[in-house]
């Protein structure tokens, strides 16, 4: 029979492609606040696996293989990473300020939420947001799934 997920690991987890995982590491650190919890080094000393955290959150990184691009190679975003952070336009500042590339400010939505867009540099998008208020859905144009 199948095991749930190790201790502590979510059924969930996004696994980004970076060139450098190394590099990736430190500066979604330093921009976005993710904490490296595991680091897998081959023998030349390259980096080839990590999982970092931000609060419960966990996101897997890794070198693209053969078959695989990130987001910087294949020219276009290849997805969007949401996470929900404490203070948005804290967290959009310190983002700013360690150069990401910024694709939309922090503002106001219609479903309750403030949020900021940015990319890092190896075109991964990234969705920040702070839960503001609970708006029912048909408030802002979703409908519920029976």
């Amino acid at each position: 029979m199948a095991q749930n997920p190790p201790e502590g690991m979510p059924r969930v987890i996004p696994y980004l492609l970076y060139e450098d995982v190394g590099r990736a590491i430190e500066w979604l650190g330093r921009a976005f606040g993710l904490t490296e919890k595991l680091r897998f080094t081959d023998d030349n000393g390259v980096v080839n696996h990590a999982d970092v955290r931000i609060d419960d959150g966990v996101i897997m990184l890794g070198n693209p293989g053969a078959g695989y691009a990130n987001p910087k190679r294949v020219g276009h975003a290849t997805q969007l990473v949401a996470v929900y952070v404490d203070d948005v336009d804290e967290h959009f500042r310190r983002a700013k300020e360690a150069g990401a590339t910024i694709l939309s400010e922090p503002e106001d939505q219609p479903y309750g939420e403030r949020r900021y867009m940015a990319e890092d540099p190896e075109g991964h998008q990234w969705h920040f947001a702070t839960h503001q208020r609970s708006v029912p859905p048909e408030e802002w144009g979703a409908k519920i799934a029976n």
